[in-house]
């Protein structure tokens, strides 16, 4: 008996997830670990670990032909290098594509972290069918895919995308990526959290909040989410103020490619309609009318797999040539 074709999806971040996909683009697995943070070479050897692992545990049901491996920073084409990881180890001294594919005797196909979901998303969620949309990832870090024309875009050297690292005001906290006043330091997971805790501390008028109670111990940006669904003032007001910025840095998106949808994903966008209601209200607002009204704006289909499994059908597509990518040689 044959054994299928499988093709394995990596997801590089805090944590390390893989999906094991067939030629359909069916899911048969999904994994997760801790990601080693002690340093780039732990990373590193930590990820071939899973990875092999991964590869054995599958052996019974099928062949895996190929790697499709995204990570959240900046990866340079046509060299296949990580040039910057701005929350995550420093591994631009390693050739990390190289040595995975060395480690396991396949090919290696790598991208940004966004660009792997944006192909997810694209291939078989909540972007299937389109040719001219964007993907937004928000987490601990926001990054984005950007597919125009029918073709994943990199730009000139691959850096395309960095949607969290567009600025959004003249003075503001310093970012991971060295630079100021950057989406990331006021909407990302991470900073929802620390401007709810700034207004805990610095507003009298929400001492009263659910979310008080939850800086005795470890305030989550899943507590501020679930604080404002069930109709949290101070959680509510923090998301309205998170749409605001973002809503405003979409309407720029919309306003310049006339693009027909925006996704908006990733960890901080689970079950968080309040969030998604926000955005769409202030992107209307600032927008140009007749672009808006081309536009959708819409949660993601594949929630937080969409990177993993986007990943894993690059690799498919990768191996049989059918890697719809601009600027790849």
């Amino acid at each position: 008996m044959s054994l299928t074709e499988l093709y394995l999806g990596v997801d590089l971040g805090r944590s390390t997830r893989t999906a094991i996909v067939d030629g359909d683009g069916r899911v048969h697995s999904l994994g997760r670990e801790p990601s080693r943070l002690e340093s780039a070479n732990d990373l590193v050897d930590g990820l071939v670990e899973f990875v092999n692992r991964t590869i054995r545990d599958t052996s019974g049901i099928g062949t895996i032909r190929s790697i499709g491996f995204g990570l959240p920073g900046l990866v340079e084409h046509p060299s296949n290098r990580v040039v910057m990881l701005p929350n995550l180890a420093d591994v631009s001294e390693i050739d990390v594509a190289g040595l995975l594919s060395s480690a396991t005797s396949l090919p290696v196909v790598l991208d940004n972290d966004a660009n792997a979901a944006a192909y997810g998303e694209w291939r078989c969620g909540a972007a299937k069918g389109r040719s001219d949309f964007i993907y937004i990832t928000l987490g601990t870090g926001i990054g984005a895919g950007i597919v125009q024309g029918g073709q994943l875009q990199r730009g000139a050297r691959g850096f395309a995308g960095e949607f969290g690292h567009l600025k959004v005001t003249a003075q503001g906290l310093e970012c991971g990526c060295g630079s100021s006043g950057c989406l990331e330091t006021i909407a990302s997971g991470p900073n929802i959290v620390r401007r709810t805790r700034e207004r805990l501390f610095s507003d009298p008028a929400y001492s009263y909040s659910a979310l008080a109670e939850k800086m005795r111990g470890r305030l989550t940006c899943e507590d501020v989410v679930e604080g404002a669904v069930s109709g949290d003032r101070l959680a509510r007001a923090i998301l309205a103020e998170t749409g605001l910025f973002l809503g405003m840095t979409i309407a720029n998106v919309v306003n310049l490619m006339n693009i027909e949808l925006v996704v908006l994903g990733g960890p901080v966008m689970r079950d968080n309609d309040v969030l998604l209601d926000a955005v769409i209200h202030e992107a209307r607002r600032r927008a140009f009318g007749p672009s808006f009204e081309a536009c959708e704006i819409a949660s993601s289909a594949l929630g937080d797999d969409a990177g993993v499994i986007g990943a894993a059908i690059m690799a498919r597509d990768a191996i049989h040539g059918s890697l719809d990518v601009a600027g790849r040689p």
